[in-house]
């Protein structure tokens, strides 16, 4: 999710819609750069949303800085009768929401606003390829009748076992894993990409 559909981070967005960009930015660069604990992370980002209901949730999602086109891609992989999974290291609270705007499903890091942080909360990047494996097994399909798209670390194991992954404003790694890539802030155009990948089969 985070710089797939969403141009940054979801704890970027959340700290600078309860006034507190300096500490959602800080933490964020301490995360990636390996020098913050998971659980300290979450803690932090837990402090800066205590107290928000769900109506001022629901405001920080919609005001976030979201790619163009997300309903749009949506819509059109229901109308298929296809399905489309987020599967995010961002908070479940903060994913979840995608599903009024026409996600399937969604599957975020084990964080809830008001709810105990658990002992390993975080979504790791193998935790992408099992849920993946589990949502294609159920629908009965196979791992050539999925596209993923990523952007960061997180998807190097999922972009190494599926054969078609749109790396979408990608780092260098996850571009090279890729079948194709996408710069730009219009989901749709990444889409089109990911739905030639198909058609070549």
């Amino acid at each position: 999710m985070d710089g797939t559909l969403l141009r940054g981070a979801a704890t970027i967005e959340l700290a600078r819609h309860f006034g507190k960009p300096a500490v959602g930015q800080d933490i964020e660069s301490r995360w990636l750069a390996g020098s913050i604990s998971d659980q300290e992370f979450w803690q932090i980002l837990l402090d800066i949303c205590a107290g928000a209901t769900e109506a001022d949730l629901d405001a920080a999602f919609q005001s976030a800085c979201w790619m163009t086109g997300i309903v749009d891609v949506f819509t059109d992989i229901r109308a298929r009768g296809e399905i489309a999974i987020v599967i995010t290291q961002s908070p479940a609270f903060f994913a979840r929401r995608l599903q009024r705007w026409g996600a399937s499903e969604t599957y975020g890091s084990d964080v809830e606003v008001g709810r105990p942080l658990p002992p390993s909360a975080t979504l790791l990047p193998e935790d992408k390829v099992r849920i993946t494996k589990d949502v294609l097994g159920r629908h009965r399909l196979t791992e050539h009748a999925c596209v993923a798209y990523g952007d960061s670390s997180s998807d190097l194991d999922l972009f190494a076992w599926l054969p078609h992954a749109v790396a979408v404003n990608p780092s260098p790694a996850v571009a090279e894993l890729a079948s194709a890539s996408y710069v730009g802030t219009d989901l749709r155009e990444a889409y089109s990409i990911g739905r030639g990948l198909l058609s070549d089969d």
